[in-house]
């Protein structure tokens, strides 16, 4: 997302608001896949991920420092040199500013999506060896660590553990690693008491008076994958419950991966949001504020 300091301008696109110090982060509707904005939005996701976002930053605070202050309300403690308008209540986060890493760090804690496929021709994962007989949707003895690159247009590369130290340094990459695994390891259990597995996610990092915090977004749809966990079965190829469920319609659709992307119909749409909102009343015990 590209910062701005015209807040107008985030009414119609995902933007990042410049407040100095600290930064204004707007979700919308709009969704991707495959590297390219859909032209349709799903309803209720901006707020979903807002909303979901901000009660993992709270609740995993004392487990790694994060960029969050507040979910913007339109009211004074807002402290925002602008009126925020009604229908960004709710989908609209004031964090602190950081210096964004230019890396992904990805969590894997299931044989799962692009994982199965590289294992089942390379016995690999990201590159990473592994014993034979894994069986897809299996469950890995411990989460796998497995980080990329940001990139800022086209496809993300894995690193390897050297050209990972190599981007960052030795000391920021370890932090790294020990923190996205603490906050996978974190997630999964409190989700797994809820009934639902994370199979994979990601976090993005930025440094803060040298310290590595996490920023933008955690353990939501949009860059996590969920299961049912009453219906996990080893062996087989589980029904998502995250934004999976449009990749997949989209896998099957005729649609040849370059822009522009179709028009979801209203089905898809509809379950999609469907979705989103079930993950977020299921983790959360509440309705999301829409």
């Amino acid at each position: 997302m590209a910062e701005t300091k015209y807040p107008e301008v985030a009414l119609r696109f995902n933007q990042i608001v410049d407040l100095g110090d600290r930064l204004l982060i707007v979700a919308t509707d709009r969704i991707s896949a495959f590297d390219i904005v859909l032209p349709n939005g799903v309803p209720g996701k901006g707020a979903v991920l807002s909303q979901l976002a901000a009660f993992w930053f709270e609740r995993t605070s004392t487990v790694v420092p994060n960029h969050f202050i507040r979910l913007a309300d339109g009211s004074a403690d807002d402290n925002l040199p602008f009126a925020l308008p009604d229908e960004l209540v709710g989908r609209s986060t004031i964090v602190r500013k950081a210096e964004r890493l230019p890396v992904e760090c990805i969590v894997r804690g299931y044989m799962a999506g692009s994982a199965w496929v590289e294992y089942q021709e390379q016995r690999t994962v990201c590159g990473v060896r592994l014993p034979a007989g894994i069986q897809e949707s299996e469950q890995f003895p411990a989460p796998l660590f497995t980080p990329t690159t940001k990139a800022e247009a086209g496809h993300d590369e894995n690193l390897s553990s050297e050209e990972f130290v190599d981007l960052i340094g030795m000391e920021v990459a370890n932090a790294l690693r020990l923190r996205s695994l603490a906050l996978y390891r974190y997630g999964a259990e409190f989700a797994r008491e809820r009934g639902i597995i994370i199979v994979d996610t990601k976090f993005e990092f930025g440094l803060l008076d040298g310290e590595p915090i996490v920023i933008d977004e955690m353990l939501t749809p949009d860059s996590s994958r969920f299961w049912e966990a009453s219906e996990h079965e080893i062996g087989k190829h589980q029904e998502a419950a995250d934004k999976q469920y449009v990749r997949d319609w989209l896998l099957e659709s005729d649609w040849n991966r370059e822009p522009p992307g179709p028009e979801l119909p209203p089905d898809v749409v509809a379950e999609t949001s469907r979705r989103y909102r079930e993950i977020y009343l299921r983790l959360t015990g509440e309705e999301v504020r829409l």
